[in-house]
């Protein structure tokens, strides 16, 4: 019976072991641009808003910034902090436009774990047609239930650089 629970245990331990691995090699490649303090936090880092920065995947000349909380203390330390659903996004026209491969309507560009397992931040992109403008959509969802709070970009689709207004120069 104790070496069935001894066996079950380590099995344990060591699933959990694979998914923290698993979790911290898959973030998404990013850059930090920035992060304020929020809370002090007498044992661990302070809570921040952090400002990350990321190119569309499939769309050239498109960047953008996303902001977000980021819990600290100890269980922020040690990623087990649940984050919260808030985020910010900005998404600008960096050169000239070009599609570089095919995508869906709704195709996630962003990707990152708000919790160890159950929760997630997302940035999807649209297109609309008709106006020609992409759509980047920020929100965050759980493993059953997921968050009203989003926040949206848009990026109209323009020549590059932009014509002359006629603007006082």
């Amino acid at each position: 019976m104790m070496k069935k629970l001894a066996l079950v245990t380590g099995a344990a331990i060591l699933l959990l072991i694979l998914l923290l691995a698993l979790w911290l090699i898959s973030r998404p490649d990013r850059g930090t641009t920035g992060a304020v303090s929020t809370q002090f936090r007498w044992i661990g880092p302070n809570d921040k808003i952090v400002v990350d920065g990321f190119d569309d995947p499939k769309v050239q000349g498109v960047a953008c910034h996303i902001a977000r909380a980021q819990t600290g203390g100890v269980k922020g330390a040690l990623s087990v902090a649940e984050d919260a659903s808030d985020a910010s996004i900005a998404c600008r026209q960096i050169g000239p436009i070009k599609f570089l491969k095919e995508f869906k309507d709704g195709e996630q560009v962003f990707d990152e774990q708000r919790s160890l397992l159950f929760k997630s931040l997302q940035v999807v992109r649209f297109y609309d047609r008709k106006r020609n403008v992409l759509v980047y959509l920020s929100y965050s969802d759980r493993v059953l239930t997921g968050s009203p709070k989003n926040s949206i970009s848009t990026v109209p689709v323009m020549p590059w650089p932009p014509p002359e207004t006629g603007a006082v120069k």
